[in-house]
């Protein structure tokens, strides 16, 4: 199922729309076991909801008698910022989980009153963007909390991080600060194992776990600075531009995530890419149903050519003749 944050809060939303739970229909519902349904509930206690437990054979768990969750109330220009928020993180590519913001803005909808309902869903459904359209890669929800929690509190974390070249490594880094830059989220800090100042994509680390360290960050360090420079000077030695006369959304399902930027442009959609060699950028241009459009570097247009020749090569070759 979803993460457990999610499983608290649809508890919350299934002991209100029902008068008793047992702990067996609860464990049901949220596919998981009675005994995590109880830390569920010691949960909810713990953030002053009262969920009551009753014990014997017709016992279950219910919210106490005349408590409802007090409903949402938000001044029109407060729901709209909510709203315009939600729908420019979307634009953005600033999105943890697919479905989280859409959710979201179900939601709010759902609790807000009709008169503010009916106009914001007018503007939702009507608002237009002058900025293009950024698919994002995606980072954890608890990863990316986990950081932005350590940065504040300036405590080290340790970290499983996963390289582009799928190398796994476990280190501990000093987060000084999070970043999210042109549809992807970075950490920025300093890691022990490198003995260095270090940026991560915050989408290529699976787990973090605090340590009992605490750390000063350099005086004067300004994160946003640093990881721009650092990504100007590129750590590949060929920066991909190429435009993909296609859709956005099909192109996206198509290409790596971790590999690829892209950003949606008049003329189709606007690929940006790191790469250490070009015969395999040629390779996974090739792979695609859309036509294209090289920017630079001019030397992708050689390793085109060169794969072109091996295609019509194979293509000619008999049953029988070696390869040449």
């Amino acid at each position: 199922m979803s993460h457990p944050l999610t499983r608290v809060l649809t508890l919350l939303e299934l002991l209100q729309s029902n008068p008793r739970l047992t702990g067996t229909e609860l464990a049901g519902r949220l596919d998981t076991d009675v005994r995590t349904v109880r830390r569920y509930t010691a949960h909810l206690r713990e953030l002053g909801i009262p969920v009551e437990a009753e014990r014997g054979r017709h016992g279950g768990y219910r919210l106490a008698r005349g408590y409802r969750m007090p409903p949402l109330v938000l001044a029109n220009d407060e729901a709209l910022a909510v709203v315009l928020g939600l729908l420019a993180a979307e634009r953005l590519g600033m999105g943890t989980a697919a479905p989280a913001g859409a959710g979201a803005l179900a939601k709010i909808e759902r609790v807000l009153p009709h008169a503010l309902r009916e106009p914001l869903a007018a503007m939702r459904e009507t608002l237009s963007f002058t900025a293009n359209a950024v698919t994002g890669q995606a980072p954890g929800t608890d990863v990316l909390l986990a950081l932005g929690q350590a940065s504040r509190a300036r405590t080290t974390v340790g970290i499983s991080h996963e390289s582009w070249r799928q190398e796994h490594t476990e280190r501990d880094i000093d987060p000084y600060g999070v970043v999210f830059h042109t549809g992807r989220w970075y950490v920025v800090g300093h890691d022990h194992l490198r003995d260095s100042l270090r940026t991560f994509r915050i989408d290529r680390i699976t787990s973090v776990t605090p340590r009992p360290h605490r750390f000063t960050a350099p005086d004067g360090f300004d994160p946003v600075t640093h990881l721009t420079s650092t990504l100007a000077q590129g750590s590949y030695r060929w920066q991909v531009e190429v435009t993909v006369h296609g859709p956005l959304d099909a192109i996206a399902r198509r290409l790596p995530h971790s590999a690829v930027t892209l950003t949606d442009h008049p003329t189709g959609v606007l690929l940006h890419a790191q790469a250490e060699r070009l015969d395999g950028m040629a390779r996974l241009l090739a792979s695609l149903e859309w036509p294209f459009t090289i920017h630079h570097p001019d030397e992708l247009r050689r390793a085109l050519k060169d794969l072109a020749d091996q295609l019509t090569a194979a293509a000619r070759r008999e049953p029988g003749e070696p390869p040449r």
